[in-house]
């Protein structure tokens, strides 16, 4: 699949990885873009700073009608997309003795029911458009759990493990499904500050430009999937390997350092 005379729609694309991946596409020659996330003026503004087309859809994912209205959108401009990108998503702290059933269930309803939702609705543009694309943003955190964020976890496994699914489902449609794997990301909602700032862990944080260049490989570029940054495919190879020493490693002090500083940032 080329990337050239691309139509994508990306979600969570007001801020972040999905506005990193919006410009990143807007740059292939002859893209059009529809970009979805809940902040309208961010949005706005972000679609007349664009060198290509471009449309967007201001929804929250979760909304009942949401996946309908954005399908509606796509219809009224031509009906044509060749690239879905599945990236919004949230993450909220909170060990299950504390938060329990209730954080499970939001982290699910938008990083798991949401994407299926909206690529339910998608899925006969997408087959019609063929060759073409979904990716789905998932996260390190869906191969390796750690304390703490165990329910974001779990969206992403359940995320992923649908990916996998989805891809053999729809191959022989046409249809491409990849993944792309983030570990810690330097957006607006989780800056990395401390993470940066030593030298010991400067190195597992990445871009959202990054991620976005990983977006392009995993769709127009038929990749199956890949880790930003890369080192942290490691991890999932040793969860397989060595799950004993992993889950002691995670349950030590770095491992609830790194918890800390990402639930704190977040919020």
């Amino acid at each position: 699949m080329s990337a050239s005379g691309i139509r994508a729609l990306v979600t969570g694309a007001s801020s972040g990885i999905g506005e990193a991946t919006a410009r990143r596409l807007a740059r292939e020659p002859g893209a059009s873009l529809i970009l979805v996330a809940r902040r309208e003026d961010r949005l706005r503004a972000l679609v007349e700073s664009l060198p290509c087309e471009a449309t967007y859809v201001a929804a929250d994912l979760t909304d009942a009608d949401a996946p309908g209205r954005i399908g509606a959108h796509v219809a009224e401009h031509g009906g044509r997309l060749t690239l879905l990108v599945n990236n919004a998503g949230a993450s909220w702290r909170g060990g299950f003795g504390e938060a329990g059933y209730a954080n499970l269930q939001r982290h699910m309803e938008i990083n798991f029911d949401a994407v299926a939702r909206l690529t339910e609705e998608l899925l006969p543009a997408l087959r019609a458009s063929a060759p073409s694309a979904i990716v789905n943003v998932a996260s390190t955190a869906g191969r390796v759990a750690r304390a703490r964020t165990g329910a974001y976890s779990a969206s992403k496994f359940a995320l992923i493990g649908w990916t996998d699914a989805l891809y053999a489902e729809e191959r022989p449609h046409g249809v491409h499904v990849g993944m792309v794997l983030p570990g810690f990301i330097a957006t607006e909602g989780f800056p990395a500050t401390e993470l940066r700032q030593r030298a010991l862990t400067r190195w597992v944080v990445s871009k959202p430009e990054n991620v976005a260049e990983a977006i392009l490989e995993a769709g127009p570029g038929g990749k199956a999937e890949r880790y930003v940054p890369r080192p942290y495919a490691l991890a999932a190879i040793a969860r397989i390997l060595a799950p004993r020493l992993v889950r002691r490693v995670l349950s030590g002090g770095s491992a609830a350092a790194l918890t800390t500083t990402t639930a704190a940032e977040k919020e």
